[in-house]
């Protein structure tokens, strides 16, 4: 039987949920303003692999640069907790879709373009 590729999807956490969602996990380290946690339908929310604060705060700023966050973000993903967390979300994009959910206006670019790529490497390693 030959192994699938993981299905990461991303999407606004303010989107209507669906059912092809899967395993819908928040991507964002503050709770998204005027969403209620019962009509999130989070299931999980790791924290570690959410950038830090500094982090976030400098790349929106006026020196905000892409490549210098990418780099200074999958440093991050390279701790501990942050690589567990990892490699949890692999297995289960490899068994199954995940959903990464962001406030983001932009959902599929900065940190959420990271995390996903860095799961689908999990889910292939893993799976």
């Amino acid at each position: 039987m030959a192994a699938t590729a993981p299905v990461v999807r991303v999407r606004r956490v303010y989107a209507t949920p669906s059912p092809d969602d899967g395993v819908r996990v928040l991507v964002d380290r503050l709770w998204p303003r005027g969403l209620a946690k019962a009509d999130a339908h989070v299931d999980e929310w790791p924290k570690a692999l959410t950038p830090p604060t500094e982090l976030r705060r400098r790349h929106h700023g006026p020196e905000g640069e892409e490549g210098e966050f990418r780099r200074r973000y999958e440093a991050e993903l390279a701790a501990p907790a942050a690589a567990e967390a990892l490699a949890r979300l692999g297995d289960l994009a490899a068994r199954g879709t995940v959903t990464l959910l962001t406030a983001a206006k932009a959902p599929s670019a900065g940190h959420t373009a990271v995390l996903r790529r860095e799961i689908e490497a999990a889910g292939e390693q893993g799976g």
